[in-house]
């Protein structure tokens, strides 16, 4: 008796899926999806066509659990049954839908738009996790999606932004703190966007038209102001930041608070405070155009990376490359802490400022204007 092929198999399964008994469909469906994983390159298309049909009677039949599962096993199949794929991931429920939607390569990037526009929170998250993600899908996602989606988006180190997503990006971040922060702080946000989106006066929505994107590479073009807060600012803002400080609350949240909405005063004190450091040195380290003395202070503050980023990113009259974002988060993650509180306190930082603050003083004694 010969037996029959895989290709047979399934052209009986098919036929015997529509009137099968419910408590039989599960182990159809496992069948299945173990002769799609384990067929070699050169069958599987044909197994995927075939087995499609079945899988589209079974997809109807059987309960959301199970489907969850099926999902799972498609979403890593190189060539999955394309019509049973589709179903899957515009299904209603988020814990079928969301494993393809976020790992099957087999999906087209015109499934991935119109899914979009049709699908919930959740769906979108996934494909805004994708990797890779095509722009047009980025912009779409953008357009639609709630800020989670956009936040998902951001995270997601694979994604490429075109100009348009950006534009689109930024006049969401005006309203969204949390936005903001995270597009400020994505490695690779280019500098014209980080200095649009920590410009001290937000575009107006109504600004946003067609030219936006050509608006907003002028509105960047110009350079952040450098100027230190003055003894008054200083002496107003450091009773809040102790207290803070005295109850346990001045931590990275705060601080990188303070570094997005640009409160100078508040920051360079949270810095001496934290890092037990003078007000004159932690100047000396926000100015410098090295900075490595700026990310001994965040350490010795005991602050995060994602913290001593936003700083370095909205430190007056410098902006970072994305190489230099990279050497800067590479030196930060070898500091030790002992190392940056005595090297802030007591070492080379501390004496080149009090060098610099001295060289300052003789200057206003002759005259000599900063």
């Amino acid at each position: 008796m010969t037996a029959n092929s895989p290709v047979d198999n399934l052209v009986e399964l098919e036929n015997a899926a529509a009137t099968c008994p419910l408590d039989r469909c599960t182990r159809i469906l496992s069948g299945i999806l173990q002769l799609l994983t384990s067929s070699r390159d050169q069958s599987q298309e044909l197994l995927a066509d075939v087995a499609d049909g079945v899988l589209l009677r079974l997809i109807e039949r059987v309960e959301a659990s199970t489907l969850a599962d099926v999902s799972k096993t498609i979403a890593e199949l190189k060539l999955a049954p394309p019509r049973s794929l589709r179903r899957l991931a515009s299904h209603h429920d988020p814990d079928v839908a969301c494993p393809v939607l976020l790992r099957s390569q087999s999906l087209s990037t015109a499934d991935l738009t119109s899914i979009v526009a049709a699908s919930g929170e959740r769906q979108q998250c996934a494909i805004a996790g994708r990797a890779p993600i095509d722009p047009s899908v980025i912009e779409t996602l953008i357009k639609c999606g709630a800020p989670s989606v956009c936040l998902a988006l951001i995270g997601n180190r694979e994604a490429r932004f075109s100009d348009t997503a950006y534009v689109a990006l930024i006049e969401k971040c005006l309203s969204d703190d949390e936005l903001t922060r995270a597009l400020a702080l994505r490695p690779d946000t280019p500098d014209r966007v980080m200095r649009k989106l920590l410009s001290a006066s937000p575009v107006p929505k109504s600004g946003m038209g067609p030219n936006a994107t050509v608006s907003l590479q002028a509105a960047t073009a110009a350079p952040i102001d450098a100027k230190l807060p003055s003894a008054a600012a200083y002496a107003s803002a450091r009773p809040e930041i102790v207290a803070l400080n005295r109850i346990g609350k001045l931590n990275d949240s705060k601080v990188n608070r303070f570094a997005i909405r640009g409160e100078t005063a508040n920051l360079i004190t949270a810095l001496s405070v934290l890092s037990g450091a003078p007000i004159e040195i932690v100047e000396h380290v926000m100015t410098d155009e090295d900075c490595e003395g700026l990310l001994m202070a965040c350490r010795a503050s005991r602050l995060n990376w994602q913290t001593t980023l936003a700083i370095l990113s909205n430190r007056s009259g410098t902006r970072l490359s994305f190489a230099e974002r990279e050497r800067a988060q590479h030196i930060f993650e070898t500091l030790l802490l002992s190392t940056s509180q005595w090297t802030v306190r007591w070492g080379e930082i501390a004496a080149n400022a009090k060098k610099s603050a001295r060289g300052h003083r003789d200057a206003k004694k002759m005259g000599v204007s900063r």
